[in-house]
């Protein structure tokens, strides 16, 4: 049954997909051996961590190994704030892992251990039904849809989700070396974003969608608004977001700030975002009515941007997420 935030409540997000481990390279170190740093990380863990550093009520819905990496997980999540009652456990596969290199920038680039792993093997039943009633918001990216049997779980689940009244939210944090060799990711994004009421795309990804054709974007954004979608939000590193309605479109400047580590960038943005979206009456039947409000949806933005911004001042994804406190500081 749709249902509205009420005033003073906090913001309820379930997010849903792959937690794992993320592996920093550190510098190198003469006549030492190569370390690495590990953090916890995953894209939608990132943003159920960046929405409870908010205030936001966050669950996380996902599968974790029963090895000594999954444990750490579940404890970070924990220790984040983020509710792990929904998370399960599996000793079919391992807790995927994910080696993280930065360059002087900050920019990072990814060497995944996946598959096999653990949070692929989420499947429909896993999912529990209050805990899908009582969102105002199911949120997930493309990182779930690289295995047949767990897209399935995952488009269940955004379905039963936005029936029960949630606004879906789909990031496609789209990571080409997490897809089969020979296989063309674009019809299940596609999939996905279909059922998506807010969608996040980078400048890369809608590029990645018009097929590297300048005139096809159009085309892409055109699409997406004529069907599910109601707000469309496209960032470019640290250049302005542009976010667009089917009534209005506007672009939310970056910050200056000095940056370490990129990683968390987008997750947190997207927790910023969203938490901010249900806070202004963009929960429930109130979604259609905030996005036809270009006021409360550049507001929304303004606050995911300034989220972001603070993110890549620090190194980790979990440990970057800051607090409202330092995010109304920054605004």
């Amino acid at each position: 049954m749709p249902h509205d935030a009420a005033p003073g409540r906090p913001a309820s997000l379930v997010c849903f997909g792959e937690v794992l481990i993320d592996l920093l390279a550190q510098p190198p170190v003469e006549g030492q051996a190569r370390a690495f740093e590990q953090y916890a990380g995953g894209a939608p863990a990132n943003v159920a961590v960046a929405a409870a550093r908010l205030g936001a009520d966050s669950q996380f819905v996902g599968m974790l190994g029963q090895d000594m990496f999954g444990d750490f997980l579940h404890e970070a999540l924990a220790g984040f704030g983020v509710g792990v009652g929904h998370t399960v456990r599996t000793a079919q596969a391992k807790t995927a892992l994910a080696f993280v290199a930065l360059d002087e920038a900050g920019e990072r680039s990814f060497s995944f251990y996946r598959p096999p792993a653990a949070d692929l093997l989420f499947r429909a039943e896993h999912f529990d039904a209050d805990c899908l009633a009582r969102a105002d918001v199911f949120h997930f990216c493309s990182n779930s849809l690289t295995d047949t049997d767990c897209a399935q779980a995952t488009f269940t689940g955004a379905q039963r989700a936005g029936q029960a009244g949630a606004v879906v939210s789909f990031d496609l944090n789209l990571r080409p070396a997490l897809w089969p060799e020979g296989v063309d990711p674009t019809p299940t994004l596609w999939q996905g974003l279909a059922l998506a009421q807010v969608v996040k795309l980078s400048r890369e990804e809608l590029q990645f969608l018009a097929g590297h054709d300048a005139q096809a974007e159009a085309g892409v954004v055109a699409r997406l608004l004529a069907g599910r979608t109601e707000l469309l939000v496209i960032t470019d590193g640290p250049g302005a977001v542009v976010w667009t309605t089917r009534q209005a479109q506007g672009q939310v400047s970056g910050f200056a700030v000095q940056v370490r580590d990129t990683t968390a960038a987008g997750d947190a943005f997207v927790g910023g975002l969203l938490v901010r979206l249900v806070e202004l009456g963009g929960a429930g039947a109130g979604f259609t009515a905030f996005c036809a409000d270009p006021a409360r949806v550049e507001e929304a933005v303004r606050f995911g941007t300034a989220t972001g911004a603070l993110a890549v001042t620090r190194k980790g994804a979990f440990a970057a997420m800051p607090t409202r406190a330092e995010v109304l500081s920054l605004l």
